[in-house]
């Protein structure tokens, strides 16, 4: 079952019902008060996931006039992509009036337990990349849940909001073939999100479009240990690529260092090249070509649109696509005027 017998949003008494439990104790469960056994908390939690039973404190809180909450679930925050997309949704969210509820599901044991909770105390929830499967996010659009989606396929009923980025991994990958590079790998794992799958779509019809072979991908987490990692392992290659093409800075940076420091110069023998545009882009030496996406711009948008979708004041979803752009600098090797 996944909604109450009429095809509505399961409620606390469809739960009961369902459980075969009193009112009383189903809401002693859900709520965390009073005195339960183990095997009634047990009969509940089992009847709300079957049922996709989740409190709809917008409902609520709209009713009351109360403060607008919103739940935001990253799959983690390591890196520097996360805090300017935080920077972005609480400028947005505080301007406006509204808390930010935040969840990490790295390392959680039971996510979908941890998001049934949340959504418990929100007005809505918008979810990064993978931080859910989809049948936890289709479970939570069933029972009602207002839902933003940043970096992810679109799901019918829930906005989504996403980077533009097969064409930019194109526009960069034919630019490095342009300029010589035939030995190209791209590291990072497709599978890992959509946004890194749409950049190793973009890498392979930069290649497909020359009549190459399209190597498999470096399928690696996408964090400095990892791009230290690849780069170590290609100094002992019998056959070294010519050039990276990083899923995003955090592999780059890593990469370019580590070569660098055994003295694989870059961009000469290998040109490395990253997705972001991080502040320490600029900064190392050769400086980071890249790809910069709008990650303040992503929180924000996702703020607003979270807003509207609680609000009532819009009911279709909608799906933005936002620009990015191309940042050539010294490791790629093919110079910023040609």
């Amino acid at each position: 079952m996944a909604s109450g017998p009429t095809g509505r949003p399961a409620t606390i008494y469809d739960v009961a019902a369902h459980a075969k439990l009193s009112i009383a104790t189903v809401s002693r469960v859900l709520q965390g008060t009073g005195p339960v056994s183990e095997k009634a908390r047990a009969r509940v939690d089992q009847a709300a996931r079957e049922l996709n039973y989740v409190p709809l404190r917008a409902a609520r809180s709209l009713a009351v006039q109360r403060h607008e909450a919103h739940g935001l679930v990253l799959p983690d925050l390591a890196g520097p992509f996360y805090g300017d997309l935080l920077m972005g949704y609480e400028r947005w969210a505080g301007e406006h009036g509204q808390s930010v509820v935040i969840t990490v599901t790295h390392g959680n044991p039971d996510p979908n337990r941890t998001v049934r909770d949340l959504a418990g105390r929100v007005d809505g929830i918008v979810v990064h990349g993978n931080a859910l499967d989809l049948p936890t996010i289709q479970g939570l659009r069933k029972a009602g849940v207002p839902l933003v989606l940043i970096a992810h396929p679109p799901v019918t009923g829930c906005d989504s909001i996403r980077s533009e980025s097969a064409a930019s991994a194109e526009q960069l990958t034919t630019r490095l073939l342009d300029h010589g590079r035939t030995g190209l790998l791209f590291v990072g794992d497709p599978d890992s999100g959509y946004d890194v799958a749409e950049r190793y779509a973009g890498f392979a019809r930069a290649l497909h479009s020359r009549g190459m072979n399209v190597p498999k991908p470096e399928c690696v987490p996408m964090t400095e240990e990892a791009g230290t990692t690849v780069a170590t392992k290609l100094l002992t290659a019998k056959k070294r690529p010519d050039g990276l093409v990083c899923a995003n800075d955090e592999l780059a940076l890593a990469a370019l260092t580590t070569l660098q420091a055994a003295q694989v110069a870059v961009p000469e023998e290998i040109v490395v090249t990253g997705w972001d545009d991080v502040m320490a882009a600029r900064y190392v030496s050769p400086g980071l070509t890249t790809v910069r996406q709008p990650m303040a711009e992503l929180g924000r948008l996702a703020a607003q649109r979270l807003h509207e979708r609680v609000t009532g004041e819009r009911s279709r979803a909608r799906n933005d696509v936002l620009a990015t752009q191309l940042v050539l600098r010294d490791s790629c090797g093919t110079g910023r005027g040609m």
